[in-house]
């Protein structure tokens, strides 16, 4: 399976131009001969709100016109298409969400559980776990941005079966930079590698109301090797996954990363009192 991280230029506030912008890319991707796509997390609405009340006016339902969108180009070239949206829910709730879109439609869609810094001043979280889903081109888990800085949700991820996890993303540069790489791509490399599966991430570059962003792209294997990125500015990065290498969990002929896991040691250990 062929799978594309596309690292997209977004403009704030600019839906309409912003669903031209992922389509081309899209169709860039499809030209490559990918199958799974991954687009950025908020890629149509932009991500720098000044409040509820801004994103509010940006957002959209899951059933709307970029799901709409991305459906038809799924149908035309048989895709799956994975990308971030600014939802308004059925009680005018707002949530930073991702959907999955195949050549049927939508297939399911996710809310952020895991807010960053001023997320949690326009967004309401998730309260489903991420979920793993049976696709045409493979078992993908979802997560979102900061949701995969916790070791747990990748952790889970795996055990539900994901052969691919896939990440939208908009993940603000740090000052000084972390160097040689993003310390997002370190984070999935380390993800990718201690459970054993594919990981494609999709960053966004070009800064938005002052903010710069880590452009963290990258699609890494179940060794941890980087197969594409990371890459500056826009781009439509490719590669090849070979799924069964996500199924296998063995290190060498002594070791397999889930089954050595030690439970029964995990539960029974409780936090430490504080020193008086």
């Amino acid at each position: 399976m062929r799978g594309a991280a596309i690292q997209l230029s977004p403009v704030f506030g600019e839906l309409e131009d912003n669903r031209k912008r992922a389509a081309r890319a899209i169709e860039e991707a499809a030209s490559l001969g990918a199958e799974l796509v991954v687009l950025p997390e908020l890629c149509i609405s932009g991500y720098v709100f000044a409040d509820a009340l801004e994103a509010r006016a940006l957002s959209e339902h899951v059933a709307g016109e970029t799901v709409a969108g991305w459906s038809e180009l799924a149908a035309k070239h048989e895709l799956t298409i994975v990308g971030g949206i600014c939802e308004r829910d059925e009680l005018d709730g707002l949530h930073n969400s991702a959907v999955v879109v195949d050549k049927t439609g939508l297939i399911a869609s996710y809310r952020k559980t895991h807010l960053w810094d001023r997320e949690q001043l326009v967004f309401a979280p998730g309260t489903q776990q991420p979920p793993v889903i049976d696709t045409d081109h493979g078992r993908i888990g979802l997560a979102i941005c900061y949701d995969s800085f916790f070791p747990e949700v990748m952790r889970g991820l795996a055990l539900s079966g994901a052969e691919v996890i896939v990440v939208p993303m908009n993940s603000p540069v740090t000052d000084p930079p972390f160097l040689p790489v993003p310390v997002e791509v370190s984070l999935v490399i380390a993800s990718a590698a201690v459970n054993r599966v594919f990981v494609i991430q999709a960053d966004r570059t070009r800064p938005e109301r002052g903010v710069g962003w880590a452009e963290a792209s990258c699609i890494v294997d179940p060794d941890g090797r980087l197969l594409a990125g990371p890459n500056h500015g826009r781009a439509v990065l490719v590669a090849d996954l070979d799924l069964g290498l996500a199924r296998d969990k063995s290190y060498g002929e002594r070791n397999d990363v889930l089954a050595d896991r030690r439970v029964d040691l995990y539960e029974s250990q409780l936090p430490v009192p504080p020193v008086a």
